[in-house]
């Protein structure tokens, strides 16, 4: 079988990428990033996903980017925004350069693997307007990955695969939903409390909640007594 590996986040789109790479036949290896998010607790879904749709392993890199701070995902002093979808601008949940480092851990070890694809589930339609999510950085990071490794160099080049990029959220939920994906396992909020339910009312939970409604399926997220 063709190894990938799988960016896992926990949430309900990484969860969808992870299915479609299994269905199309991949030995999935997920890798979750511990990078010092609040919702840490989108790490324990991560690891529930990949059970449940089969990866063939699962492995969780810690790094510290709340040292940096930046982001209100890693800077407890920054208030999750819970107003309503941001129309214009960069929101202050946009991580600086989390992608790119995530994609980076990601290629180092597909290197290790002689993995030759890497699924990530980057999507530009229903999301918050992050640079690091558009098509244009997809196939740039690409590019400089086959420059930059000693795989591509000696022929064995690497592609990059977003394959819900294009995407609405309710035709994420939709595919999933082919796939047998149980979006109950998955934890998509920016600040969910320890037991994984979900806030309701941040800028994750309205585009999820809007997905599964446009979809017509019922949503399947545990939220906060006091949630919206």
């Amino acid at each position: 079988m063709r190894k990938a590996v799988v960016l896992l986040s926990g949430g309900l789109d990484s969860a969808t990428v992870l299915a479609l790479a299994l269905r199309q036949g991949y030995s999935c290896h997920a890798l979750s990033v511990d990078y010092g998010q609040r919702h840490r607790v989108e790490l324990e879904a991560a690891a529930r996903v990949a059970r449940a749709l089969g990866a063939a392993e699962q492995r969780t890199v810690k790094i510290d980017l709340a040292a940096f701070g930046g982001s209100a995902l890693t800077d407890s002093s920054i208030a999750v925004p819970t107003g309503g979808v941001q129309k214009d601008g960069i929101p202050v949940t946009y991580v600086p350069a989390r992608n790119t480092i995530m994609l980076s851990l990601a290629l180092a070890w597909a290197e290790v693997l002689q993995a030759q694809h890497l699924f990530f589930g980057a999507n530009a339609v229903d999301y918050s307007g992050y640079p690091d999510c558009r098509p244009e950085y997809m196939r740039a990071f690409e590019r400089m990955a086959n420059l930059a490794t000693k795989a591509a160099v000696e022929g064995h080049g690497l592609t990059v695969h977003t394959p819900i990029i294009a995407m609405s959220k309710a035709q994420i939920i939709e595919q999933g939903m082919k796939l047998g994906v149980d979006y109950g396992l998955t934890v998509s909020c920016y600040q969910a409390d320890g037991e994984g339910r979900a806030c309701g009312v941040c800028d994750s939970c309205r585009l999820r909640r809007a997905g599964f409604e446009s979809a017509g399926v019922a949503d399947p997220t545990r939220y906060c007594p006091n949630g919206a």
